[in-house]
């Protein structure tokens, strides 16, 4: 398994940007796929980007296409979701999680695809 630290969230007005990171290590960081899930208030956990484990594939969620953008920086084993033109839907608990390899893209749209997660951070967009 993977250890998973996020940091980055906040309170942001509608129409702002933020970045999200994830800090990982235990596992050799640049051979693992990753994504990014969301928990809005009351609702349950909602897949919102994924990156293959050489960062050359990415698949995002319809509602946050072309506002967020997934990366992977494996020389400083940390994850990164830039979120541009938030909304308050946006509003939730952004989770951070590792996969292992070998999965078609589509899968890693799916919880059950991912053995590491990390413990949340907060993403707050007042209406």
């Amino acid at each position: 398994q993977v250890q998973l630290v996020e940091s980055g969230g906040g309170l942001v007005q509608a129409g702002g940007s933020l970045r999200l990171s994830c800090a990982a290590s235990g596992r050799t960081f640049s051979r693992i796929p990753m994504g990014w899930f969301r928990q809005p208030p009351g609702k349950g956990r909602e897949f919102v980007a994924s990156i293959s484990w050489g960062g050359d594939s990415t698949d995002y969620a319809d509602s946050v296409k072309g506002r967020f953008t997934i990366s992977k920086d494996n020389a400083k084993n940390t994850m990164y979701l830039q979120m541009n033109s938030l909304k308050p839907e946006d509003t939730a608990v952004y989770y951070c999680a590792a996969a292992p390899r070998g999965y078609a893209l589509s899968d890693y749209a799916r919880l059950q695809t991912y053995d590491s997660w990390g413990q949340g951070t907060q993403v707050t967009v007042p209406s």
